[in-house]
């Protein structure tokens, strides 16, 4: 017990005296709680936590203004509680708050997985080239154990059938929520969109936001990474068409995805890192998917990433953003449109 201990002053978004209060009752504290934000993340806010004995991780909201159904810490966490023990590495899940009186939103605890994040060119330039080729491959390695998972883990999570059309929905109302302004190409797009979504092969497991920076890597006897380690920021799984992961991976494997993640491009700053053609095959090699309709995908990626970008931009003109790297999110978003309807077009998306 530590509820006399008066604790530090915590990072923006987290009172760190209703929260020692709260986590002393619910899980034991061996000392004072410390917290600090981890950067990188562009959504929801993250922090490490300790006290000095436990070392956790919590998820909460931005702060300020949600769009209805984003930023759901009871879909993360039921994520990681179903995926914990699979075939799918996951951080061990702890606890979900729904009392809103504790930080004014829900949040949730997960046990810190240590590894290296390979987020931008500072964390992957040095890498031996063979180094980043085989965590390319393990990330599409367990980007195919997901999808072969059996979707009732997540039962009730979504509906299948008809995915991908509520989805393309689903982000042009997200959209009109969150624009800061009128881009004509974005209506264009959404139709464009609409009339050309394809037949799902099959039901899975759908992450929602894959991508090398999603992933912790175990780190090897020298230290660099090898192995996935845990797979993070699940806010988005759903039960649907599992191309829609792979689409969006092939966008972030796009050098001009780094004004929206604030970080220079991790996978261009090494050579050993293969392009998307060939991060496509492998996937298609594990999981015998037919891969013929893929240009599809990757251009509702853009759509999607586009979307996500407008409303970092919203929340970074609001003043609402934590930490550094959002200003630059809004000038991303015509590209991403473009890039979205250039691979419709044309169907070539490599």
């Amino acid at each position: 017990m530590v509820a006399d201990t008066h604790p530090e002053a915590g990072p923006v978004g987290l009172d760190l005296d209703r929260l020692t209060h709260f986590l002393d009752t619910a899980v034991g504290l061996a000392g004072p709680l410390r917290a600090s934000l981890v950067a990188g993340g562009r959504s929801n806010l993250t922090y490490r936590l300790t006290d000095g004995h436990g070392d956790w991780v919590l998820r909460r909201p931005p702060v300020g203004h949600v769009l209805p159904t984003a930023h759901d810490m009871a879909r993360e966490y039921r994520a990681i509680e179903a995926l914990h023990g699979s075939a799918v590495p996951v951080p061990a899940p702890v606890l979900l708050c729904q009392d809103r009186e504790i930080l004014g939103a829900d949040f949730y605890l997960m046990e810190r997985v240590e590894g290296p994040v390979l987020r931008g060119a500072g964390d992957t330039a040095a890498l031996p080239p063979d180094v980043a080729a085989r965590c390319a491959r393990q990330l599409v390695d367990v980007l195919a154990a997901l999808h072969r998972t059996d979707p009732a883990v997540l039962d009730g999570f979504g509906r299948p059938e008809g995915f991908v059309a509520r989805q393309v929905s689903r982000w042009a109302r997200q959209w009109s929520l969150s624009a800061t302004r009128e881009l004509p190409s974005f209506d264009e797009l959404v139709g464009a969109l609409e009339r050309a979504v394809p037949p799902a092969q099959r039901a899975a497991v759908v992450h929602g936001d894959y991508r090398l920076d999603n992933v912790i890597f175990g780190p090897d006897a020298q230290g660099a990474p090898d192995g996935v380690a845990a797979v993070i920021d699940w806010e988005m799984s759903t039960l649907g068409d599992p191309l829609t992961d792979l689409g969006l991976l092939l966008v972030y494997w796009d050098e001009r995805t780094e004004r929206v993640t604030g970080t220079r491009h991790a996978v261009g700053a090494n050579p050993g890192f293969p392009g998307r053609r060939e991060l496509a095959d492998a996937y298609a090699a594990a999981s015998g998917l037919d891969l013929s309709a893929l240009a599809f995908y990757v251009a509702f990626g853009y759509f999607k990433l586009a979307v996500i970008a407008e409303g970092i931009h919203a929340r970074f003109l609001a003043g609402q953003t934590v930490g550094e790297g959002f200003d630059s999110a809004g000038a991303a978003v015509p590209g991403l449109v473009e890039s979205a309807l250039a691979a419709l077009r044309s169907g070539d998306w490599s």
